[in-house]
């Protein structure tokens, strides 16, 4: 029969682009986080921009398809495809201070539809260590941003991050879970706010003028009621910008030394892979409180020792816990409902993509029978493309309602076929 010809014909065709499609249980989270490490091991796995940049180069070296890496003060987490999560965390592992041991003892490792879950809850705060944090969104953007450059994100990973995206503005929009200031950078205001008085006599030094620094000096400003402030940065340019902008006073690196021993508090928020205050500078001088929100820790740890230095770090910060917090927590019911429409969204795009390269073959090979000499013996009203085009189209609409109210496809192939040739282009 003609059906069985063009069919086995599809099906070599189907089985050819079913192979290309992308298999959802190879794409794998691995990760480490505040619920099991200290700020100093997290420093071991924390990213420098580049180390991700040779991260993403090597990608393919390792086995691994498309990928990107959040890196953070609370995680360092890698999303991608692979065979095997192994592969993932050898890549990242590749370019971390922490070894491939001291990682697999202490990281959590999901796949598939779990591994889609994990990334909107992160991205919706309900994972950060300061519950609703939503600094998150924008390093997870930026992440992917990078990782797309380079070329390591393509259509899967491009809508599962969109996605997330609008999932966490949904969530921030119709939901409480952001009500308040609740941040490790706003953490740091309200510990200073605690433990120190008179705060506008005292002399306030922020090294680090990035993102997160901007947003503490913001916070500082904002809360603390002082523009006592002196700003510092390896690019002098950002931090005298920053400080034209807000009012405030700002110091060329050099001067950082000179600058901490007349200081009364010192916020670090660099991202340097050593640190960037020793003991040394800190020895000898009147008291000071030192707040380190840099992850690995930027200020030596030995410093802590010295009987004039109160040092603390993002762990010691996120235990804070006031009404903002409880009245958050009373939101993730809500915020749980948002995410699950969304990731829901996500997969019935995802089910629908898999089908796309079974469809267009369907398609074309329909559009060979219409012109093929022995559709048109079999046929005696065979009219113009144009109309058979339009005959096609809805037999290939009904296939794919059909593909996505049942999920079952096999069927489906010949049924087209049969459909298509009995009903002929009349």
């Amino acid at each position: 029969m003609p059906e069985v010809t063009f069919a086995l014909e599809i099906f070599g065709t189907i089985t050819m682009h079913k192979n290309g499609t992308k298999d959802i249980s190879k794409f794998f989270i691995a990760g480490i986080n505040y619920r099991k490490t200290d700020a100093e091991m997290r420093g071991r796995f924390a990213l420098s921009p580049d180390q991700y940049e040779t991260l993403l180069k090597q990608a393919p070296e390792f086995g691994v398809q498309e990928t990107f890496v959040v890196s953070t003060c609370n995680r360092t987490e890698i999303y991608g495809f692979a065979d095997e999560p192994m592969q993932l965390e050898q890549l990242l592992c590749s370019q971390t201070e922490g070894s491939m041991e001291e990682f697999k003892a202490r990281a959590y490792v999901k796949k598939g539809k779990a591994a889609i879950d994990h990334l909107f809850h992160v991205g919706g705060g309900l994972d950060s260590q300061i519950l609703g944090d939503y600094e998150i969104v924008g390093q997870i953007k930026q992440a992917a941003k990078t990782a797309k450059q380079q070329q390591r994100i393509h259509a899967f990973t491009e809508r599962l991050v969109n996605c997330m995206l609008q999932a966490s503005k949904a969530i921030k929009n119709n939901t409480r879970l952001s009500d308040g200031t609740v941040s490790v950078s706003f953490a740091a205001v309200q510990f200073i706010r605690e433990h120190v008085k008179q705060i506008r006599n005292k002399k306030i030094v922020l090294l680090g003028t990035g993102k997160f620094g901007r947003n503490t000096c913001k916070n500082l400003v904002d809360y603390l009621g002082t523009k006592n402030i002196t700003l510092i940065n390896r690019t002098e340019e950002k931090a005298a910008a920053l400080a034209e902008e807000l009012g405030l006073f700002s110091a060329p690196i050099e001067a950082l030394s000179e600058k901490i021993a007349e200081a009364d508090i010192i916020l670090v928020a660099t991202n340097s892979a050593e640190p960037t205050i020793l003991k040394q500078q800190l020895a000898g001088t009147q008291r000071k409180l030192v707040i380190d929100l840099s992850i690995p820790n930027n200020v030596e740890a030995s410093a802590a020792e010295l009987p004039n230095v109160t040092l603390v770090n993002v762990d010691e910060l996120s235990k804070l816990k006031d009404e903002t917090l409880a009245r958050r927590e009373a939101e993730v019911p809500k915020a749980k409902e948002i995410i699950t429409e969304h990731t829901a969204e996500f997969m019935d795009w995802y089910q629908m993509r898999k089908h796309v390269p079974v469809l267009k073959a369907v398609k074309t090979k329909l559009k060979e029978i219409h012109t093929s000499p022995l559709y048109i013996t079999l046929q005696p009203h065979h009219t113009a493309c144009s109309k058979a085009d339009e005959k096609i189209q809805k037999v290939i609409n009904c296939m794919a309602s059909k593909m996505k109210e049942q999920n079952q496809r096999g069927c489906y192939y010949i049924e087209a076929i049969n459909e298509f040739i009995a009903t002929g282009t009349e």
